[in-house]
């Protein structure tokens, strides 16, 4: 039997560790703050020597800079206050392999000068579907699909383009990437609560490099796993980036068709997908990830806010599409996710907003 002092002696070591795990995690997370927020600051004067700025001004509010970094800062303070509580390990992104992680930063600078190029040659509400249907099969994608997303050569279907996401999105979200992410796990960890994780299935809609679903298996090691995307390039960067750990099923398939029987799927996730959809595949998309979906099962979403989640902020959408190839992104903002999420039984269980994301919570119908 442990006597009272026994007891309260391990309670105060399980809260010291808990204090140090946090302050490691936001020591980590600053660090990252850091490291992307210098980064982005010589990616954006480096861009300025080899073109101008795209002349655009948002109608709408734009937030200063300081004010996007306080947002940073209390999203990763968030961070390390989930890893403390035991609902996810801490991430560990670059410190993988950080000479390749530095040797991808350089073939983003080197990336450069070709990037302007078609940033100038190309207007950003132009729909681009050239020949990169060649690099992965043709007929299996969809014309929506085939496109330089973001003014890269290949768009999502070269290896080069796999290999360069990670620290682009990162260098523009100020190395809070990764953490935005990481609050889809808070939904998944309270599912988790008393259920077997060797009987759980989830599914990764669109997993891209597969990011999500690394740190998915470092929370829930004996969980089933599945990643499903149209581009092989980022299907075999996801594999890379499982590392050691034990795999997922990675599948190249289109969302609008899963692979997958009805209510096979415990948990389905689709991260930063729906902003790159047009608006009648998003619905298309939502009724397949229903339809796999077990009742009473979790849907975690997470994508780019929209107009009027953050006011005040509504600028930097409207510039986004600008800026970037992005040819959906307008209706994006603008679409109804609720009533298109209701309308296939995905029932409202919670929302939150972190930094440029939201994150929506959503849980099938019972019957």
């Amino acid at each position: 039997m442990v006597d009272g002092s026994v007891s309260a002696k391990m309670a105060a070591r399980k809260v010291g560790a808990d204090r140090l795990g946090m302050a490691l995690q936001l020591a980590g997370n600053v660090a990252r703050m850091t490291w992307y927020s210098g980064v982005n600051r010589m990616l954006q004067r480096q861009s300025r020597r080899i073109a101008p700025p795209v002349d655009f001004s948002p109608t709408r509010p734009v937030p200063k800079r300081d004010e996007l970094l306080g947002d940073v800062r209390a999203l990763l303070r968030e961070d390390a206050e989930a890893v403390a509580a035991g609902l996810y390990p801490p991430g560990d992104e670059e410190a993988q392999s950080p000479i390749e992680h530095l040797r991808r930063l350089r073939a983003m600078f080197q990336d450069l000068p070709e990037l302007a190029g078609r940033r100038q040659e190309r207007d950003a509400s132009s729909v681009n579907s050239e020949a990169h249907v060649a690099v992965a099969g043709g007929s299996e994608l969809p014309d929506y699909f085939t496109q330089d997303f973001h003014f890269q050569t290949g768009g999502y279907l070269t290896e080069g383009s796999a290999r360069l996401y990670d620290v682009q999105v990162e260098t523009l979200f100020y190395g809070a990437a990764a953490a935005m992410r990481r609050v889809g796990l808070r939904p998944i960890a309270e599912f988790m609560k008393g259920r077997d994780q060797r009987r759980v299935c989830l599914l990764d809609v669109a997993c891209g490099t597969g990011r999500f679903l690394r740190d998915v298996r470092r929370a829930f090691p004996a969980m089933k796993l599945a990643g499903c995307d149209l581009s092989d390039a980022y299907l075999e960067e996801a594999r890379r980036h499982m590392g050691r750990l034990r795999t997922a099923q990675f599948v190249f398939c289109n969302a609008e068709a899963l692979p997958y029987e009805a209510s096979s799927q415990d948990i389905a996730t689709c991260i930063f997908l729906y902003h790159e959809l047009p608006p009648d595949v998003r619905r298309v998309v939502t009724k397949e990830i229903a339809r796999v979906l077990k009742p009473g099962g979790l849907f975690v979403f997470i994508d780019s806010l929209q107009f009027g989640d953050k006011p005040n902020w509504d600028g930097l959408l409207e510039a986004f599409p600008v800026r970037f190839h992005e040819p959906y992104f307008r209706s994006y903002v603008i679409d109804d996710l609720e009533a298109m999420f209701s309308a296939e039984g995905l029932e409202a269980s919670g929302e939150t907003l972190a930094f440029l994301s939201k994150v929506v919570v959503r849980r099938k119908a019972e019957s």
